[in-house]
């Protein structure tokens, strides 16, 4: 059977997002039996996104005792905010380094029309997603903002670390979205003007005060820096 014929990675995909979106709450005993029968698969796929999820912080699992879905990382959000600020800067560093030289040439690749286009929809999908009120959609298409601006960025390794840190990302948008949605998404725009401007240090500056404006409001509503 090639990878992913089981279908693993599409319901450990789904079982994230019911945690991420807290219809697995925290807490919450989960079985194979239990989501196979919830999801409408066998156990097997099951099996296997759950020792994924649990790699990556999602569930908890003990011998004897079953899994239950992890806690939201609060104690681990200064640290992930940190790393993220560090990872972001540098990224839209190079977004805009990129652009700058894409642009200068007049006639931008396919590739990176592609992905500054992918970029201009998922701005759209939030800002309409903003006025309908509709802030459930925001943590979905804020990743994507994110890991859109990596790949603008041309950086293979900075994808990779972003994507590794993309659903704890998510969790803690998530859980804060009522409170920073509609602010942190404004924001983007703004990133992106100076990216597509060429302005390296502007870029970085701004990504990096969006991170930590994300970090300050989140610690103050769930957690106490460590500072």
């Amino acid at each position: 059977m090639p990878p992913g014929a089981d279908g693993s990675p599409r319901i450990q995909d789904t079982i994230r997002q019911d945690i991420i979106f807290g219809r697995l709450s925290p807490g919450m005993r989960i079985t194979e039996a239990s989501l196979a029968e919830r999801y409408g698969i066998s156990r097997v796929p099951v099996r296997e996104a759950l020792r994924a999820l649990e790699a990556e912080g999602f569930v908890d699992s003990r011998p004897y005792a079953g899994s239950t879905v992890s806690e939201i990382p609060v104690d681990e959000a200064d640290d992930l905010f940190a790393v993220r600020a560090v990872v972001e800067a540098a990224t839209a560093r190079r977004a805009a380094g990129h652009a700058a030289r894409q642009l200068g040439t007049g006639v931008p690749d396919g590739t990176w029309w592609e992905a500054r286009r992918t970029i201009a929809g998922i701005l759209d999908a939030g800002d309409a997603a903003v006025a309908a009120g509709d802030l459930h959609l925001l943590p979905d298409l804020n990743v994507r903002f994110h890991l859109g601006v990596a790949a603008l960025a041309g950086s293979p390794s900075l994808t990779a670390l972003l994507r590794q840190l993309a659903g704890k990302i998510e969790w803690l948008y998530a859980a804060d979205v009522e409170s920073r949605g509609k602010d942190s998404w404004s924001e983007h725009r703004r990133i992106m003007a100076a990216v597509d401007a060429g302005e390296t240090a502007r870029a970085a500056e701004l990504m990096e005060a969006h991170v930590r404006q994300s970090r300050s409001g989140y610690l103050s509503r769930f957690g106490s820096s460590r500072d």
